[in-house]
């Protein structure tokens, strides 16, 4: 569940399946707080709303009745003529909307159907749910992002540490002393990358909480990430230490060049 703040009216995203579903309820408050459900429901009876319903079921729902579509529709707009969320669904098999109970219950639809729900509303109401809804997505997929570069971060950390396993602790040292090569290898990575290791980064940063890898941009997890990598080959090739900090540090400033695009082409002409 998501909230977004739209003319000082709170409206609830709900994720059904992979798709963004938005509450009626909350953006039927807008135009009458104390009766939502008689704002959706004045807004199904008419013809027009019925046509649009039905043919986003046809679009987007396979299962959607269109016999009893057709039935509701030569219904529709008549004086006689109610229909409710629950309704609707019942009788064609929609899914375009749904209700819900519990602490964020009420009627949802599909953002499609909800913008068109909004603007019959309040067309001012629905271009800032838009752009709201819109600022939500891009925090999302930011976060998104980040999640996906730590992620490769820690695949990568396990290849990495595997090869010291593997390749750097010989059987009979103890927990503590294991501690210590994993330690020493993270640091050849922080000096290659960084500059620095992570105790020296932490007496530089005393309030802070996190570590130096935490504090990386994009460009340097997507090089430390190749660092990790390498300096694996590198361990189970035999590499000597010393050997590896050096050769992973220049690997660290060309890639760090050409990611943050400071490297230049030179064209015909320039000079040297």
């Amino acid at each position: 569940m998501a909230k977004v703040s739209v003319l000082n009216q709170e409206v609830t995203i709900a994720s059904v399946g992979q798709e963004d579903y938005i509450s009626l309820t909350d953006i039927a408050k807008h135009r009458n707080a104390d009766d939502p459900r008689f704002i959706i429901q004045n807004w199904m009876r008419t013809r027009f709303t019925v046509e649009f319903l039905g043919i986003w079921e046809c679009l987007n729902n396979p299962g959607f009745n269109r016999v009893e579509f057709e039935a509701v529709k030569n219904e529709a707009g008549s004086n006689a003529f109610v229909m409710t969320p629950t309704k609707w669904a019942n009788l064609t098999g929609a899914i375009g909307i749904l209700s819900k109970a519990g602490r964020y219950g009420g009627t949802y639809a599909h953002k499609d159907i909800a913008f068109e729900f909004a603007s019959w509303v309040s067309v001012e109401f629905k271009l800032y749910l838009i752009k709201e809804f819109q600022r939500l997505k891009e925090e999302e997929r930011k976060t998104l992002g980040w999640d996906i570069r730590r992620n490769l971060a820690k695949i990568n950390y396990r290849i990495h540490t595997d090869a010291i396993q593997q390749h750097l602790i010989p059987p009979a040292l103890g927990a503590q002393q294991t501690s210590l090569v994993y330690a020493s290898e993270a640091d050849v990575l922080n000096l290659a990358l960084f500059g620095q290791t992570a105790t020296q980064w932490r007496a530089a940063n005393p309030g802070n909480k996190g570590n130096m890898r935490d504090e990386a941009d994009v460009t340097q997890l997507v090089c430390l990430s190749n660092l990790e990598n390498l300096n694996a080959l590198f361990i189970a090739e035999g590499m000597p230490q010393q050997q590896r900090l050096e050769r992973l540090n220049q690997i660290a400033i060309h890639q760090m060049t050409l990611l943050a695009g400071d490297a230049r082409m030179k064209l015909p002409g320039d000079k040297p």
